[in-house]
Protein backbone atom coordinates (compact mmCIF):
# COMPACT_ATOMS: atom_id res chain seq x y z
CA UNK A 1 0.00 0.00 0.00
CA UNK A 2 1.10 3.14 -0.64
CA UNK A 3 1.01 6.66 1.01
CA UNK A 4 -1.74 7.88 -1.28
CA UNK A 5 -3.63 4.65 -0.98
CA UNK A 6 -7.60 4.77 0.84
CA UNK A 7 -8.09 3.15 3.46
CA UNK A 8 -11.65 0.59 3.59
CA UNK A 9 -13.19 1.39 6.72
CA UNK A 10 -16.53 -0.67 7.51
CA UNK A 11 -20.03 1.18 8.82
CA UNK A 12 -22.22 -2.02 10.56
CA UNK A 13 -25.43 -0.43 11.89
CA UNK A 14 -29.38 -2.01 11.54
CA UNK A 15 -30.47 1.76 11.01
CA UNK A 16 -29.68 3.35 7.83
CA UNK A 17 -29.59 7.18 8.79
CA UNK A 18 -27.22 6.30 11.11
CA UNK A 19 -25.24 4.71 8.48
CA UNK A 20 -25.82 7.85 6.41
CA UNK A 21 -24.86 10.19 9.43
CA UNK A 22 -21.29 8.34 9.85
CA UNK A 23 -21.14 8.48 6.42
CA UNK A 24 -21.24 12.21 6.52
CA UNK A 25 -19.14 12.98 9.05
CA UNK A 26 -16.27 10.43 8.29
CA UNK A 27 -16.18 11.88 4.34
CA UNK A 28 -14.07 14.36 4.99
CA UNK A 29 -11.32 11.78 5.60
CA UNK A 30 -11.39 10.92 2.04
CA UNK A 31 -11.60 7.20 2.56
CA UNK A 32 -13.70 4.26 1.31
CA UNK A 33 -16.51 4.23 2.88
CA UNK A 34 -18.14 0.76 3.07
CA UNK A 35 -21.49 0.27 4.91
CA UNK A 36 -23.27 -3.26 6.17
CA UNK A 37 -26.95 -3.45 7.70
CA UNK A 38 -26.51 -6.95 8.67
CA UNK A 39 -23.65 -9.17 10.88
CA UNK A 40 -23.63 -11.49 7.72
CA UNK A 41 -23.50 -9.14 5.79
CA UNK A 42 -20.44 -7.39 7.26
CA UNK A 43 -18.54 -10.35 7.86
CA UNK A 44 -19.02 -11.24 4.24
CA UNK A 45 -17.06 -7.42 3.41
CA UNK A 46 -14.42 -8.68 6.07
CA UNK A 47 -13.57 -11.83 4.02
CA UNK A 48 -13.77 -10.21 0.69
CA UNK A 49 -12.16 -6.83 1.66
CA UNK A 50 -9.00 -5.48 3.29
CA UNK A 51 -10.63 -3.64 6.00
CA UNK A 52 -8.48 -1.05 8.22
CA UNK A 53 -11.03 0.32 10.35
CA UNK A 54 -14.56 -1.49 12.12
CA UNK A 55 -17.08 0.89 13.32
CA UNK A 56 -20.03 -1.61 14.19
CA UNK A 57 -23.86 -0.60 16.91
CA UNK A 58 -23.60 -2.84 19.50
CA UNK A 59 -27.15 -3.17 19.02
CA UNK A 60 -28.34 -5.51 16.58
CA UNK A 61 -31.26 -7.91 15.35
CA UNK A 62 -29.58 -10.82 14.09
CA UNK A 63 -26.23 -10.42 16.20
CA UNK A 64 -25.41 -7.89 18.36
CA UNK A 65 -22.57 -6.15 18.13
CA UNK A 66 -20.15 -7.98 21.06
CA UNK A 67 -20.82 -11.41 19.09
CA UNK A 68 -19.97 -10.23 15.91
CA UNK A 69 -16.85 -8.98 17.38
CA UNK A 70 -15.86 -11.86 18.99
CA UNK A 71 -16.39 -14.07 15.55
CA UNK A 72 -13.92 -11.34 13.49
CA UNK A 73 -11.48 -11.84 16.48
CA UNK A 74 -11.22 -15.64 15.53
CA UNK A 75 -10.40 -14.75 12.28
CA UNK A 76 -6.55 -14.83 12.16
CA UNK A 77 -6.46 -12.11 9.17
CA UNK A 78 -8.80 -9.46 11.65
CA UNK A 79 -7.56 -10.16 14.74
CA UNK A 80 -5.69 -6.69 14.49
CA UNK A 81 -8.44 -4.95 12.76
CA UNK A 82 -9.48 -2.02 14.80
CA UNK A 83 -12.68 -2.20 16.21
CA UNK A 84 -14.87 0.91 17.38
CA UNK A 85 -18.36 0.74 19.18
CA UNK A 86 -20.88 3.33 18.84
CA UNK A 87 -24.30 2.94 21.42
CA UNK A 88 -26.73 4.84 23.14
CA UNK A 89 -28.00 2.35 24.39
CA UNK A 90 -25.08 0.13 26.27
CA UNK A 91 -23.42 2.49 28.01
CA UNK A 92 -22.74 1.12 31.55
CA UNK A 93 -19.49 0.41 32.58
CA UNK A 94 -20.19 -3.23 32.37
CA UNK A 95 -21.07 -2.60 28.91
CA UNK A 96 -17.77 -0.96 28.05
CA UNK A 97 -15.70 -3.79 29.54
CA UNK A 98 -17.77 -6.40 27.41
CA UNK A 99 -16.96 -4.34 24.54
CA UNK A 100 -12.88 -3.98 25.27
CA UNK A 101 -13.08 -8.01 26.18
CA UNK A 102 -14.51 -8.50 22.63
CA UNK A 103 -11.60 -6.88 20.79
CA UNK A 104 -13.34 -3.11 20.47
CA UNK A 105 -10.07 -0.32 20.74
CA UNK A 106 -12.91 2.44 21.65
CA UNK A 107 -16.49 2.69 22.82
CA UNK A 108 -18.19 5.97 21.76
CA UNK A 109 -21.44 7.16 22.74
CA UNK A 110 -24.53 8.65 21.78
CA UNK A 111 -24.82 11.11 20.33
CA UNK A 112 -21.45 11.64 18.76
CA UNK A 113 -19.39 14.12 18.51
CA UNK A 114 -18.14 14.75 14.80
CA UNK A 115 -14.94 16.03 15.18
CA UNK A 116 -14.09 13.45 18.39
CA UNK A 117 -15.29 10.84 15.97
CA UNK A 118 -13.09 11.95 12.75
CA UNK A 119 -10.38 12.45 15.29
CA UNK A 120 -10.22 8.35 16.42
CA UNK A 121 -10.85 6.92 13.19
CA UNK A 122 -8.34 9.12 11.21
CA UNK A 123 -5.94 7.86 14.19
CA UNK A 124 -6.59 4.15 13.38
CA UNK A 125 -7.06 4.56 9.46
CA UNK A 126 -3.09 5.85 9.39
CA UNK A 127 -2.24 3.43 11.61
CA UNK A 128 -3.59 0.50 9.10
CA UNK A 129 -1.86 2.57 6.46
CA UNK A 130 1.63 2.32 8.67
CA UNK A 131 1.41 -1.27 9.04
CA UNK A 132 0.35 -2.14 5.37
CA UNK A 133 3.20 0.08 4.28
CA UNK A 134 5.91 -1.95 6.71
CA UNK A 135 4.46 -5.32 5.91
CA UNK A 136 4.92 -4.30 2.10
CA UNK A 137 8.62 -2.96 3.17
CA UNK A 138 8.92 -6.25 4.79
CA UNK A 139 8.01 -8.29 2.12
CA UNK A 140 10.28 -6.22 -0.10
CA UNK A 141 13.08 -6.58 2.38
CA UNK A 142 12.93 -10.71 2.08
CA UNK A 143 12.49 -10.47 -1.61
CA UNK A 144 15.99 -8.41 -1.61
CA UNK A 145 17.09 -10.60 1.51
CA UNK A 146 16.36 -14.08 -0.54
CA UNK A 147 17.38 -12.89 -3.96
CA UNK A 148 20.87 -11.54 -2.19
CA UNK A 149 20.96 -14.97 -0.54
CA UNK A 150 20.80 -17.10 -3.48
CA UNK A 151 23.24 -14.58 -5.34
CA UNK A 152 25.68 -15.59 -2.29
CA UNK A 153 24.96 -18.98 -2.83
CA UNK A 154 26.11 -19.02 -6.23
CA UNK A 155 29.05 -16.69 -5.77
CA UNK A 156 30.02 -19.54 -2.62
CA UNK A 157 29.53 -22.23 -5.23
CA UNK A 158 31.62 -20.61 -8.24
CA UNK A 159 34.33 -20.09 -5.63
CA UNK A 160 34.56 -23.61 -4.23
CA UNK A 161 34.02 -24.91 -8.10
CA UNK A 162 37.34 -22.87 -8.73
CA UNK A 163 39.20 -23.89 -5.65
CA UNK A 164 38.37 -27.65 -6.81
CA UNK A 165 39.31 -26.54 -10.45
CA UNK A 166 42.61 -24.81 -8.86
CA UNK A 167 43.07 -28.08 -6.48
CA UNK A 168 43.03 -30.09 -9.91
CA UNK A 169 46.09 -28.17 -11.36
CA UNK A 170 49.38 -29.78 -11.89
CA UNK A 171 51.49 -26.59 -11.10
CA UNK A 172 51.78 -24.86 -7.56
CA UNK A 173 48.95 -22.21 -6.96
CA UNK A 174 49.44 -20.19 -3.97
CA UNK A 175 47.88 -16.54 -2.95
CA UNK A 176 49.39 -15.00 0.07
CA UNK A 177 49.45 -11.14 0.93
CA UNK A 178 51.33 -8.46 0.88
CA UNK A 179 53.45 -9.46 4.31
CA UNK A 180 53.78 -12.96 2.17
CA UNK A 181 51.70 -15.12 4.76
CA UNK A 182 50.14 -18.00 3.06
CA UNK A 183 46.26 -17.58 2.11
CA UNK A 184 46.09 -20.54 -0.32
CA UNK A 185 48.05 -23.27 -1.20
CA UNK A 186 46.40 -26.20 -3.55
CA UNK A 187 47.66 -29.75 -3.99
CA UNK A 188 50.18 -28.86 -6.82
CA UNK A 189 52.07 -27.14 -4.65
CA UNK A 190 51.77 -29.27 -1.74
CA UNK A 191 52.99 -32.15 -4.30
CA UNK A 192 55.90 -29.67 -5.90
CA UNK A 193 57.36 -28.79 -1.84
CA UNK A 194 56.16 -31.31 0.23
CA UNK A 195 54.26 -29.14 2.67
CA UNK A 196 50.37 -29.78 3.25
CA UNK A 197 47.37 -26.69 3.12
CA UNK A 198 47.28 -26.82 7.06
CA UNK A 199 51.02 -26.20 7.35
CA UNK A 200 51.51 -23.74 5.39
CA UNK A 201 48.33 -21.79 6.50
CA UNK A 202 49.42 -18.17 7.69
CA UNK A 203 53.00 -18.57 7.00
CA UNK A 204 55.78 -16.37 5.75
CA UNK A 205 55.86 -18.31 2.28
CA UNK A 206 59.22 -17.29 0.76
CA UNK A 207 60.47 -17.56 3.86
CA UNK A 208 59.67 -21.25 4.17
CA UNK A 209 60.44 -22.09 0.48
CA UNK A 210 64.16 -20.10 1.36
CA UNK A 211 63.36 -18.83 -1.86
CA UNK A 212 66.26 -17.44 -3.91
CA UNK A 213 64.87 -13.90 -6.34
CA UNK A 214 67.10 -13.21 -9.85
CA UNK A 215 66.83 -9.63 -8.49
CA UNK A 216 66.70 -7.53 -4.90
CA UNK A 217 62.61 -9.04 -3.55
CA UNK A 218 62.24 -5.14 -3.84
CA UNK A 219 61.96 -4.68 -7.24
CA UNK A 220 59.39 -7.26 -7.88
CA UNK A 221 57.32 -5.96 -5.16
CA UNK A 222 57.48 -2.09 -6.75
CA UNK A 223 56.64 -4.33 -10.38
CA UNK A 224 53.53 -5.42 -8.83
CA UNK A 225 52.62 -2.73 -7.64
CA UNK A 226 53.11 -0.76 -10.93
CA UNK A 227 52.33 -3.73 -13.42
CA UNK A 228 50.08 -5.49 -11.44
CA UNK A 229 52.31 -8.65 -12.58
CA UNK A 230 56.07 -10.10 -13.01
CA UNK A 231 57.57 -13.18 -13.98
CA UNK A 232 60.67 -15.10 -13.82
CA UNK A 233 62.50 -18.08 -12.23
CA UNK A 234 62.97 -18.31 -9.04
CA UNK A 235 65.32 -21.10 -7.02
CA UNK A 236 63.46 -22.45 -4.03
CA UNK A 237 63.76 -25.32 -1.25
CA UNK A 238 61.34 -28.49 -1.06
CA UNK A 239 60.17 -29.67 2.51
CA UNK A 240 63.08 -32.59 2.01
CA UNK A 241 66.03 -30.58 1.39
CA UNK A 242 65.97 -30.80 -2.88
CA UNK A 243 66.46 -27.64 -4.37
CA UNK A 244 63.90 -26.62 -7.30
CA UNK A 245 63.71 -23.89 -9.84
CA UNK A 246 60.66 -22.92 -10.54
CA UNK A 247 58.86 -20.42 -13.59
CA UNK A 248 56.81 -18.23 -11.45
CA UNK A 249 54.06 -15.62 -12.50
CA UNK A 250 52.58 -13.23 -9.79
CA UNK A 251 50.19 -10.84 -10.19
CA UNK A 252 48.55 -8.87 -7.83
CA UNK A 253 44.56 -8.74 -7.50
CA UNK A 254 42.41 -5.66 -8.18
CA UNK A 255 41.76 -4.67 -5.15
CA UNK A 256 45.82 -4.77 -4.46
CA UNK A 257 45.84 -6.83 -1.09
CA UNK A 258 46.61 -10.35 -2.50
CA UNK A 259 49.05 -11.70 -4.80
CA UNK A 260 48.36 -14.67 -6.89
CA UNK A 261 51.88 -16.87 -7.23
CA UNK A 262 51.59 -19.70 -10.07
CA UNK A 263 54.99 -22.31 -10.10
CA UNK A 264 56.04 -24.83 -12.57
CA UNK A 265 58.88 -26.97 -11.80
CA UNK A 266 61.64 -26.36 -14.55
CA UNK A 267 64.49 -28.70 -12.66
CA UNK A 268 64.38 -31.11 -15.36
CA UNK A 269 63.97 -29.25 -18.20
CA UNK A 270 66.90 -27.11 -17.10
CA UNK A 271 68.81 -30.18 -16.65
CA UNK A 272 67.67 -31.65 -19.66
CA UNK A 273 69.44 -28.23 -21.89
CA UNK A 274 72.47 -28.53 -19.48
CA UNK A 275 72.77 -32.50 -20.61
CA UNK A 276 72.44 -31.50 -23.98
CA UNK A 277 74.54 -28.35 -23.95
CA UNK A 278 77.23 -30.97 -22.22
CA UNK A 279 76.43 -33.48 -25.36
CA UNK A 280 76.97 -31.02 -27.83
CA UNK A 281 80.36 -30.00 -25.81
CA UNK A 282 81.94 -33.61 -25.52
CA UNK A 283 80.65 -34.27 -29.79
CA UNK A 284 82.78 -31.52 -30.69
CA UNK A 285 85.50 -32.27 -28.67
CA UNK A 286 85.11 -35.76 -30.27
CA UNK A 287 84.99 -34.57 -33.64
CA UNK A 288 88.52 -32.25 -32.53
CA UNK A 289 89.83 -34.96 -30.76
CA UNK A 290 89.17 -37.38 -34.07
CA UNK A 291 90.76 -34.10 -36.29
CA UNK A 292 93.74 -34.64 -34.10
CA UNK A 293 94.50 -38.34 -34.23
CA UNK A 294 94.16 -38.36 -38.28
CA UNK A 295 96.48 -35.82 -39.05
CA UNK A 296 98.50 -36.72 -36.14
CA UNK A 297 98.92 -40.20 -38.30
CA UNK A 298 100.62 -38.94 -40.75
CA UNK A 299 103.79 -37.54 -39.17
CA UNK A 300 103.81 -40.44 -36.91
CA UNK A 301 104.10 -42.77 -39.67
CA UNK A 302 107.33 -40.91 -41.05
CA UNK A 303 109.31 -40.74 -37.34
CA UNK A 304 108.16 -44.24 -36.80
CA UNK A 305 109.78 -45.22 -40.24
CA UNK A 306 112.57 -43.05 -39.62
CA UNK A 307 113.30 -44.22 -36.13
CA UNK A 308 112.79 -47.68 -37.90
CA UNK A 309 115.72 -46.94 -40.14
CA UNK A 310 117.71 -45.26 -37.34
CA UNK A 311 117.33 -48.40 -34.49
CA UNK A 312 119.08 -50.29 -37.45
CA UNK A 313 121.78 -48.27 -38.75
CA UNK A 314 125.09 -49.92 -38.07
CA UNK A 315 126.90 -46.96 -36.83
CA UNK A 316 124.75 -47.06 -33.51
CA UNK A 317 126.35 -48.74 -30.32
CA UNK A 318 124.41 -51.16 -28.11
CA UNK A 319 123.40 -47.94 -25.94
CA UNK A 320 122.17 -45.96 -28.50
CA UNK A 321 119.95 -49.03 -30.16
CA UNK A 322 119.04 -49.35 -26.43
CA UNK A 323 117.56 -45.95 -26.39
CA UNK A 324 116.15 -46.25 -30.26
CA UNK A 325 114.44 -49.45 -29.01
CA UNK A 326 112.64 -47.16 -26.03
CA UNK A 327 111.72 -44.39 -28.45
CA UNK A 328 110.28 -46.88 -30.49
CA UNK A 329 107.94 -48.28 -27.95
CA UNK A 330 106.22 -44.84 -26.73
CA UNK A 331 105.74 -44.03 -30.56
CA UNK A 332 103.88 -47.68 -30.53
CA UNK A 333 102.14 -46.53 -27.61
CA UNK A 334 101.38 -43.00 -29.32
CA UNK A 335 99.98 -44.55 -31.79
CA UNK A 336 97.53 -47.11 -29.72
CA UNK A 337 96.62 -43.70 -28.17
CA UNK A 338 95.26 -42.31 -31.97
CA UNK A 339 94.05 -45.45 -33.17
CA UNK A 340 92.02 -45.81 -29.64
CA UNK A 341 90.53 -42.13 -30.24
CA UNK A 342 89.66 -42.57 -33.85
CA UNK A 343 87.51 -45.91 -32.86
CA UNK A 344 85.88 -43.72 -29.86
CA UNK A 345 84.76 -41.01 -32.27
CA UNK A 346 84.32 -42.71 -35.52
CA UNK A 347 80.85 -44.78 -35.35
CA UNK A 348 79.95 -47.38 -38.15
CA UNK A 349 76.84 -46.60 -39.87
CA UNK A 350 75.62 -50.45 -39.44
CA UNK A 351 76.31 -52.88 -37.29
CA UNK A 352 80.15 -54.53 -36.84
CA UNK A 353 81.28 -57.47 -34.97
CA UNK A 354 82.64 -56.37 -31.61
CA UNK A 355 84.97 -58.27 -29.47
CA UNK A 356 83.98 -57.47 -26.00
CA UNK A 357 87.17 -58.67 -24.42
CA UNK A 358 88.87 -56.10 -26.73
CA UNK A 359 86.64 -53.61 -25.95
CA UNK A 360 86.43 -53.53 -22.31
CA UNK A 361 90.50 -53.52 -22.37
CA UNK A 362 90.29 -50.82 -24.56
CA UNK A 363 88.09 -48.63 -21.78
CA UNK A 364 90.23 -50.21 -19.05
CA UNK A 365 93.40 -48.95 -21.11
CA UNK A 366 91.58 -45.24 -20.41
CA UNK A 367 90.69 -45.75 -16.84
CA UNK A 368 94.74 -47.14 -16.33
CA UNK A 369 95.73 -43.31 -15.15
CA UNK A 370 92.82 -42.88 -12.60
CA UNK A 371 93.07 -46.54 -11.25
CA UNK A 372 96.70 -46.22 -10.36
CA UNK A 373 96.04 -43.02 -9.06
CA UNK A 374 93.51 -43.71 -6.59
CA UNK A 375 95.52 -47.20 -5.21
CA UNK A 376 92.59 -49.22 -6.99
CA UNK A 377 93.76 -53.11 -7.75
CA UNK A 378 92.05 -54.57 -10.89
CA UNK A 379 91.05 -58.17 -11.16
CA UNK A 380 89.87 -59.29 -14.42
CA UNK A 381 88.91 -62.66 -15.72
CA UNK A 382 87.05 -63.39 -19.20
CA UNK A 383 85.55 -66.55 -19.55
CA UNK A 384 84.74 -66.36 -23.22
CA UNK A 385 85.30 -64.26 -26.16
CA UNK A 386 81.90 -63.47 -27.82
CA UNK A 387 81.66 -61.33 -30.51
CA UNK A 388 78.79 -58.81 -30.36
CA UNK A 389 77.06 -57.64 -33.93
CA UNK A 390 76.51 -54.29 -32.78
CA UNK A 391 78.09 -50.50 -32.78
CA UNK A 392 81.50 -50.06 -30.87
CA UNK A 393 80.92 -46.39 -29.58
CA UNK A 394 77.79 -46.84 -27.83
CA UNK A 395 79.08 -50.16 -26.07
CA UNK A 396 82.41 -48.52 -24.94
CA UNK A 397 79.62 -45.64 -23.99
CA UNK A 398 78.28 -48.18 -21.51
CA UNK A 399 81.13 -49.32 -20.31
CA UNK A 400 83.39 -46.48 -19.60
CA UNK A 401 80.64 -44.91 -17.84
CA UNK A 402 80.35 -48.19 -15.20
CA UNK A 403 83.55 -48.53 -15.26
CA UNK A 404 84.33 -44.86 -14.76
CA UNK A 405 81.39 -44.68 -11.99
CA UNK A 406 82.80 -48.05 -10.16
CA UNK A 407 86.53 -45.73 -10.08
CA UNK A 408 84.77 -42.87 -8.58
CA UNK A 409 83.13 -44.54 -5.58
CA UNK A 410 86.57 -45.39 -4.34
CA UNK A 411 88.13 -42.08 -3.94
CA UNK A 412 90.02 -43.77 -1.44
CA UNK A 413 91.09 -47.41 -3.13
CA UNK A 414 89.93 -50.42 -3.36
CA UNK A 415 89.15 -53.44 -6.08
CA UNK A 416 87.91 -53.00 -9.36
CA UNK A 417 86.36 -56.26 -10.73
CA UNK A 418 85.85 -56.83 -14.24
CA UNK A 419 84.19 -60.34 -15.37
CA UNK A 420 82.81 -61.34 -18.81
CA UNK A 421 81.66 -65.06 -18.52
CA UNK A 422 78.83 -67.57 -20.55
CA UNK A 423 75.34 -67.58 -18.74
CA UNK A 424 72.03 -68.61 -18.88
CA UNK A 425 68.44 -66.53 -18.09
CA UNK A 426 66.27 -68.86 -16.84
CA UNK A 427 63.23 -66.35 -16.50
CA UNK A 428 63.39 -66.17 -19.79
CA UNK A 429 64.97 -69.59 -21.20
CA UNK A 430 68.01 -68.36 -23.13
CA UNK A 431 71.55 -67.73 -23.34
CA UNK A 432 73.79 -65.32 -23.32
CA UNK A 433 77.05 -63.25 -22.37
CA UNK A 434 76.97 -61.40 -18.89
CA UNK A 435 79.62 -58.58 -18.01
CA UNK A 436 80.09 -57.71 -14.32
CA UNK A 437 81.62 -54.50 -13.06
CA UNK A 438 82.60 -54.87 -9.20
CA UNK A 439 83.66 -52.12 -6.88
CA UNK A 440 84.28 -51.91 -2.87
CA UNK A 441 83.40 -48.25 -3.17
CA UNK A 442 81.16 -46.62 -0.63
CA UNK A 443 77.78 -48.46 -2.06
CA UNK A 444 74.86 -47.31 -3.17
CA UNK A 445 71.78 -46.51 -0.63
CA UNK A 446 68.59 -49.16 -0.70
CA UNK A 447 66.05 -46.04 -1.81
CA UNK A 448 68.85 -45.06 -4.43
CA UNK A 449 68.56 -48.00 -5.81
CA UNK A 450 65.12 -47.72 -6.42
CA UNK A 451 65.45 -44.34 -8.94
CA UNK A 452 69.02 -45.28 -10.23
CA UNK A 453 68.04 -45.65 -13.46
CA UNK A 454 65.78 -42.89 -13.82
CA UNK A 455 66.76 -39.93 -15.88
CA UNK A 456 68.25 -36.93 -14.11
CA UNK A 457 68.55 -39.06 -10.66
CA UNK A 458 72.16 -38.69 -9.47
CA UNK A 459 73.78 -40.03 -6.12
CA UNK A 460 76.90 -37.58 -7.24
CA UNK A 461 74.50 -34.59 -5.69
CA UNK A 462 75.72 -31.36 -8.48
CA UNK A 463 78.42 -33.61 -10.48
CA UNK A 464 76.26 -35.91 -12.23
CA UNK A 465 73.76 -35.63 -14.83
CA UNK A 466 71.79 -38.30 -13.75
CA UNK A 467 71.89 -39.67 -17.33
CA UNK A 468 74.57 -41.95 -17.57
CA UNK A 469 73.24 -45.42 -16.23
CA UNK A 470 69.51 -44.03 -18.17
CA UNK A 471 71.18 -43.86 -21.39
CA UNK A 472 73.45 -47.38 -20.95
CA UNK A 473 70.42 -48.99 -19.75
CA UNK A 474 68.23 -47.81 -22.86
CA UNK A 475 71.95 -48.87 -25.18
CA UNK A 476 71.55 -52.31 -23.32
CA UNK A 477 67.99 -52.65 -23.86
CA UNK A 478 68.24 -52.13 -27.89
CA UNK A 479 70.28 -55.24 -27.97
CA UNK A 480 67.72 -56.86 -26.06
CA UNK A 481 69.55 -57.20 -23.12
CA UNK A 482 69.57 -56.09 -19.39
CA UNK A 483 71.58 -54.05 -16.87
CA UNK A 484 70.78 -54.22 -13.04
CA UNK A 485 72.81 -53.40 -10.16
CA UNK A 486 73.03 -54.79 -6.71
CA UNK A 487 74.73 -53.51 -3.51
CA UNK A 488 76.09 -56.09 -0.96
CA UNK A 489 76.63 -54.56 2.34
CA UNK A 490 78.46 -55.93 5.28
CA UNK A 491 80.35 -55.24 8.72
CA UNK A 492 83.76 -54.62 7.00
CA UNK A 493 82.67 -52.91 3.60
CA UNK A 494 80.57 -52.60 0.70
CA UNK A 495 80.22 -54.47 -2.64
CA UNK A 496 78.75 -52.95 -5.48
CA UNK A 497 77.85 -54.88 -8.82
CA UNK A 498 76.75 -53.42 -11.86
CA UNK A 499 76.18 -56.20 -14.44
CA UNK A 500 75.32 -55.97 -18.10
CA UNK A 501 73.76 -59.16 -19.83
CA UNK A 502 73.55 -59.83 -23.42
CA UNK A 503 71.31 -62.66 -24.90
CA UNK A 504 73.23 -64.97 -27.40
CA UNK A 505 70.88 -63.67 -30.19
CA UNK A 506 73.24 -60.44 -29.88
CA UNK A 507 76.50 -62.56 -29.95
CA UNK A 508 78.76 -64.53 -31.62
CA UNK A 509 81.15 -66.68 -29.36
CA UNK A 510 84.58 -67.99 -30.41
CA UNK A 511 86.47 -70.61 -28.84
CA UNK A 512 87.68 -69.30 -25.30
CA UNK A 513 91.36 -68.29 -25.15
CA UNK A 514 93.60 -66.68 -22.53
CA UNK A 515 94.34 -62.90 -23.16
CA UNK A 516 96.81 -60.79 -22.90
CA UNK A 517 96.93 -59.47 -19.08
CA UNK A 518 94.46 -62.51 -18.53
CA UNK A 519 94.71 -65.64 -16.09
CA UNK A 520 94.29 -69.41 -16.73
CA UNK A 521 90.35 -69.54 -17.61
CA UNK A 522 88.12 -71.88 -15.40
CA UNK A 523 84.19 -72.62 -15.71
CA UNK A 524 84.25 -70.20 -12.45
CA UNK A 525 86.69 -67.17 -11.89
CA UNK A 526 88.54 -66.94 -8.46
CA UNK A 527 87.23 -64.47 -6.15
CA UNK A 528 89.51 -61.65 -5.30
CA UNK A 529 89.76 -60.35 -1.85
CA UNK A 530 89.23 -56.72 -1.01
CA UNK A 531 92.43 -56.46 0.96
CA UNK A 532 90.98 -52.91 1.76
CA UNK A 533 87.81 -53.75 3.37
CA UNK A 534 88.68 -57.27 3.57
CA UNK A 535 85.87 -58.81 2.42
CA UNK A 536 85.30 -61.11 -0.79
CA UNK A 537 84.12 -59.57 -4.23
Amino acid sequence: MRADDKVNILMVDDQPAKLLSYEVILAELGENLIKANTASEALNVLLKTDIGVVLMDVSMPDLDGFELADVIRQHPRFQKTAIIFISGVHLTDSDKIQGYRSGAVDYISVPVVPEVLRAKISVFVELHRKTRQLEVLNAELEERVTARTEELRQREEQYRTRAELLDLATEAIMVRDLEGHVQFWNSGAEALYGWTRDEVMHQDMHGLLQTVFPVPRSEIESMLGEQKSWSGNLVQKTRNGNEVVVACRKTMTQQGNLILEVSRDITEQLQAQEALREAEKLAAMGRVAGIIAHEINNPLAAITNTLYLVRNHPSLDDTARHFADVAEQELQRVSHITRQTLSFYRESKQPIPVNLPELLDDVLDLQERALSTSRIRLAKRYLATPVVHGFPVELRQVFLNLIGNAVQAMPTGGTLGVYLREVSDWSRNRKGTAISILDTGIGIQPDDLKRLFQPFFSTKSTKGTGLGLWISKGIIQKYDGTLTCRTFRGRDGNVTCFRVFLPVSAALNVPAQPLAGGEPLSHEPEVPTNHHAGIAI
